[in-house]
């Protein structure tokens, strides 16, 4: 154990980690395990945090604050204990008092599980707003399920994806404070009847079934913020542990069936919907979620304010984080009516004003809808609510747009025997933004525009962030140390600073210790792949990382289309001038979506042929991560050197994997979508590599579905035709022609006619050209390290701190704490 010098801080601490180790598990330091060392950690973070949250909670109430209610199926929040070590301003106390026990914080703070609450992109997003609006002292709860096993741990066996489930509760979560005081009880199912009574309708249930939700607070801590603010995680019981009398009959596995049933619901975050049981349940969770939240919220109201319900939207946002909670809308309607006895134009009334919506998705068959008799089944009284919405609603359009049916179908809540939830939040919430420019110019000019025309000021462009806390402070100290040292502190926290980097963008001295560091994390990423995958990849080659949901769009299959069309290249001419490469793959496919697995097997396929052909010396390496998350996108992001943002122009709403990569110094290969927009604009041309077609070409070729261009394609591009023949040779699986026959099949003739749906063969080419023009750039070391430096210095737009000062300026209006 190492001797170090302690102060009295680090003192106390070293102490009460000691004393949490005995008091919590009754050993000693000596006879505890790592694991034991980490919890003893978290809780005497939690401590500081519950200290510091009693005081904040006071003080949110005595200034009577408007709070925000960010309602979001995930939250995808990684680690705990290094982020919260950070924004408590400690990280050098608790390093130092591990050390002095023979620990180091960045062995101990891999001991913990991440969080299975979320999936990708929408969690992750949601994860780092709690993050800004916490530091940013605005009052704010996160609000979502406690999902048992989360989405799915991923185990990759002879190259297929296959699940497992996510135990990531096994040992516990030293953040939570479960709170069953607290919890409420949500019906399905059952009959509703209408009674008259003194004058006004009310509504009984008969035959429900009754779920208890009970919450689960995770108290959250800004960076150097005086604030603590929640995420309230909602976990489903059954009012009976078992039925007793099947017990006493020996009917063991029925008498605690109920149990078991009711606590489905919150077992795993989006099971699988190819089939009726699976709908059901995601319907389930849906309803459990936002009536959990609805009746704790306006609870929270009734106890601070009264009964005056007026004054609701003056006390409380609530924001539906893409369509999963878009049912708090009748919910909330419900609860006025049914149980606070509001009449219904009252009720609607104070519902506009309550509730925005967040799109992320362009993509009108990824817009949740749900089968109308289902919907009846199980929401009764839901559904009848929301008919009347739409009953109204289309008397308001036949008033507007008379007689245009077309417009009228298109717009309603209620068409085909399906209830479409986006038109739901579209005729309802007072604001509605999509996540990025692009996102929301394709939003307010097609899918949405019949509403957006209705009434403009309702639609906002916020381009999405991310917290520079986790994804470089925490993730990558040494880059923000150095950072620190040129530009001085506060840059963490005022993302405007991080301009003042531009300046040494071309100084040598600086680019030497940049290419120190991201050397550095490239070695520890070689170890980590060495240690998990067996594969040896060279640290000084190129690291191209595309780490993000497996799905069509996200062109997946381009990147392995060009990888074997470079290690043909490499085997024509093994003695050709080339930068040796290693491509990184990290993603997760959806159970049921076959196509994405296929990809994910193919890449694993084209990985063993590669890395196995000793033909080509190893210039060439193909790894895949298994089970990518938060903490392993922590690993990528600050070794990466290229980050592939290459999806179809005009599908990604945003990304903000793109700003991780951007901000530790990746530079980006990317298509016009999304948020690559904005950060072409910020870094400027010559620090960024743009191809393909644009979102209006891509628009085009869709819509008059010319197939001879792709035969021409196919036809005169020697290299690509090679690659694609390569999938039903037998070549890449000896002698297996069958396997990846599907993707050949898509790529070529289409699912229904219709070739290259996601323009993988058409930007084939320039995409090839693009990667050359990187390799020569890659061996121009002050041009290469000019480029990183600059997507560094240029990436303070995309903290989400900014994001967040836009959605309170335009949407919520919060007061920060003082």
């Amino acid at each position: 154990m190492e001797k170090i010098k302690l102060n009295a801080k680090e003192t106390a601490l070293k102490n009460e980690i000691e004393g949490k180790i005995s008091r919590h598990f009754g050993k000693t330091l000596e006879d505890a395990t790592p694991k034991m060392v980490y919890t003893a950690c978290a809780l005497t973070a939690r401590d500081q945090i519950m200290s510091k949250w009693a005081i904040s909670h006071k003080q949110v109430k005595e200034e009577n604050s408007k709070k925000l209610y960010y309602m979001s199926f995930e939250f995808l929040m990684g680690r705990l204990l290094a982020s919260n070590v950070l924004n408590l301003m400690q990280t050098e106390t608790y390093v130092n008092a591990l050390k002095s026990l023979g620990y180091n914080l960045s062995d101990v703070v891999e001991l913990e599980n991440d969080a299975g609450l979320g999936n990708g992109g929408l969690g992750r997003l949601a994860a780092c707003f709690m993050d800004s609006l916490t530091t940013l002292d605005l009052p704010a709860y996160g609000c979502t399920i406690r999902y048992e096993y989360g989405l799915f741990r991923q185990k990759i066996v002879d190259g297929f994806q296959t699940e497992l489930p996510d135990t990531w509760l096994e040992n516990g979560n030293a953040w939570e404070i479960a709170r069953p005081e607290e919890s409420v009880t949500v019906k399905f199912g059952g009959q509703v009847y209408t009674d008259w009574n003194d004058g006004h309708f009310s509504f009984r249930y008969e035959n429900a079934h009754t779920i208890i939700a009970m919450p689960y607070d995770v108290p959250l801590v800004g960076y150097d913020s005086k604030i603590v603010n929640k995420l309230r995680l909602w976990s489903a019981k059954a009012p009976d542990v078992m039925d007793m009398q099947e017990f006493n009959s020996g009917n063991y596995i029925r008498s605690t069936e109920e149990k078991q049933l009711a606590e489905l619901i919150s077992k795993v975050l989006y099971p699988e919907d190819n089939h009726t049981e699976g709908k059901e349940l995601r319907l389930k969770q849906q309803y459990f979620l936002v009536s959990a939240t609805l009746q704790w919220i306006l609870r929270e109201y009734e106890d601070r304010y009264g009964y005056d319900w007026r004054n609701l939207p003056e006390k409380a946002v609530l924001h539906i984080n893409d369509t999963h909670p878009t049912l708090a809308i009748p919910e909330l309607m419900r609860l006025l009516i049914d149980e606070k006895g509001l009449g219904w134009d009252e009720a609607w009334d104070i519902t506009r004003r309550t509730f925005a919506y967040t799109n992320h998705t362009v993509m009108s068959e990824a817009l949740e809808k749900w089968p109308l008799d289902m919907f009846k089944r199980i929401l009764p009284r839901i559904s009848m609510i929301v008919e009347e919405i739409n009953r109204r609603l289309m008397i308001n359009l036949q008033e507007v747009y008379p007689d245009d049916w077309g417009k009228q179908k298109w717009m309603s809540i209620i068409s085909d025997n399906q209830v479409f939830m986006a038109n739901l939040c579209l005729a309802t919430c007072f604001a509605v933004n999509g996540v990025s420019g692009l996102h929301t110019r394709i939003l307010t000019s097609d899918i949405f525009a019949d509403y957006y025309n209705l009434d403009k000021s309702r639609f906002h462009a916020i381009t999405n962030g991310i917290t520079f806390r986790r994804w470089i402070g925490n993730c990558n100290p040494e880059l923000a140390d150095l950072i620190t040292s040129k530009i001085g502190k506060g840059w963490m926290k005022d993302y405007k600073k991080l301009e003042k980097l531009k300046k040494f963008a071309e100084d040598k001295e600086f680019q030497k210790a940049f290419a120190e560091i991201k050397h550095n994390n490239k070695v520890k990423l070689a170890e980590y792949i060495k240690i998990h995958n067996g594969i040896d990849v060279n640290p000084d080659s190129i690291f191209d990382v595309q780490a993000k949901r497996l799905h069509e769009y996200k062109r997946q299959l381009l990147n392995v289309l060009h990888i074997l069309a470079e290690y043909n290249m490499l085997k024509d001419n093994p003695n050709v001038d080339f930068t040796p490469k290693t491509y990184i793959f990290g993603a997760k496919a959806a159970p049921g979506y076959k196509r994405a697995k296929l990809i994910i097997k193919l890449i694993n396929s084209v990985g063993d042929m590669i890395n196995n052909d000793e033909r080509i010396g190893g210039k060439i390496k193909v790894v895949f991560l298994e089970n990518y998350g938060v903490s392993i996108a922590e690993k990528l992001v600050v070794a990466a050197d290229i980050s592939e943002q290459i999806s179809t122009a005009g599908k990604e709403a945003s990304g903000t994997g793109n700003m991780k990569f951007m901000l530790n110094g990746a530079v980006t290969i990317g298509t016009l979508d999304g948020a690559n927009v904005e950060m072409l604009e910020q870094v400027g041309e010559d620090n960024i590599y743009i191809f393909g077609l644009k979102a209006d070409e891509v628009a085009a070729r869709l819509k008059f579905n010319n197939s001879d261009e792709v035969k021409t394609i196919y036809s005169t591009n020697a290299p690509l035709r090679r690659a694609l023949e390569q999938l039903i040779s037998g070549e890449i699986i000896n002698e297996n022609t069958q396997i990846f026959r599907d993707l050949y099949q898509t790529l070529l003739f289409g699912d229904y006619g219709y070739p290259d749906t996601y323009m993988v063969l058409r930007d084939f080419e320039e995409y090839c050209q693009t990667q050359a023009r990187i390799s020569k750039d890659y061996n121009d070391k002050a041009k290469w390290w000019k480029m990183a430096i600059m997507n560094t210095a240029s990436s303070g737009f995309f903290s989400s701190d900014r994001t967040i000062n836009d959605y309170n300026e335009k949407i919520w209006h919060l007061n920060p704490i003082k």
